[in-house]
């Protein structure tokens, strides 16, 4: 318990960490090279305090409602500073700047974060018909974005616009005629990649945004069944601690308990190979991590 108890005291130490490279569908081991996932550094970490603005004064500046807003953070594209003592989001007047400073603002930065919802409006956006959006997303060619439950209990997914466009452009052939061998198999599975696509994308985002390993290991494991992180990391110190840093829910996650009750549900992994390669990555990420300070401080909001 000494090194546990050195090590939980709080540093401000900037370091590169390895990180934790997602999987395609088929992989099953984690990688550690610096890639797609890399840490995106807060902007303006030495801009003095009175150079902060709080999330609603940001989104005001940068002309975007809240969700908006909150899908640019989401997504990188409108990068946090250093928290406030309270752990509220700020934001430097340097990289609201730099995002003003954008050409096309603030339409193209509207449309980089604009989503769509309902296989009537999804389906639009691609040009066929519902029943074909909804095999594509089903069978892991189009990934979530985000989700929001409605009031039947629903889970209702959100695409980013901009690559459902991009997606038609790219893939004309996936518009058109029957569905291939794979996708069959799949529906005849009754197979739903959608909730497991989702994962994989808000981990990426999550591990993009901090440095610190214990933070990248409280990411990993926040995905995991609880009986999972039990196996996985069986010192009961190390788990209080993964459950201390995990990420906050999503924004929009609901707060109602019965619609956060289903919400709660694809916020865990599912199939056993899925599982099988986040406990590998958890397992791999805590070797990394273990011997190092607990937190610097360096994650971002949700």
């Amino acid at each position: 318990m000494t090194q546990m108890t050195q090590a939980t005291q709080t540093t401000h130490v900037a370091r590169s960490a390895q990180s934790v490279r997602m999987p395609g569908m088929p992989q099953a081991t984690p990688l550690v090279q610096m890639g797609a996932l890399a840490y995106q550094a807060p902007a303006g970490r030495g801009e003095a305090v009175d150079g902060l603005v709080g999330g609603g004064q940001a989104a005001a500046e940068l002309r975007l409602s809240r969700s908006e807003f909150a899908r640019a953070v989401q997504l990188g594209v409108v990068r946090a500073g250093p928290p406030a003592p309270g752990g509220s989001a700020r934001f430097t007047r340097t990289e609201l700047d730099r995002v003003r400073s954008a050409e096309g603002f603030p339409d193209a930065l509207r449309e980089r974060v604009e989503t769509l919802a309902g296989a009537e409006a999804t389906a639009a956006a691609l040009g066929v018909g519902p029943s074909r959006f909804t095999r594509l997303a089903r069978c892991g060619h189009i990934t979530p974005v985000g989700y929001r439950i409605n009031r039947y209990r629903a889970v209702v997914w959100l695409y980013l616009a901009v690559e459902l466009r991009d997606f038609a452009a790219d893939k004309p052939e996936m518009l058109r005629g029957s569905a291939p061998a794979a996708d069959r198999e799949l529906m005849a599975a009754k197979a739903d990649l959608r909730p497991r696509k989702w994962r994989e994308r808000h981990v990426g985002l999550l591990l993009r945004r901090t440095a610190d390993p214990w933070e990248r290991a409280a990411v990993l494991a926040s995905v995991l069944p609880d009986g999972d992180v039990r196996e996985t990391v069986p010192d009961p110190a190390e788990r209080i601690l993964l459950a201390a840093l995990a990420p906050p829910v999503p924004y929009g996650h609901p707060q109602v308990p019965a619609a956060a009750a289903v919400a709660e549900r694809l916020l865990r992994a599912e199939p056993p190979d899925e599982i099988a390669w986040y406990r590998t990555s958890l397992d791999f990420a805590l070797t990394g991590a273990r011997g190092q300070p607990k937190s610097t401080g360096e994650r971002g909001p949700t």
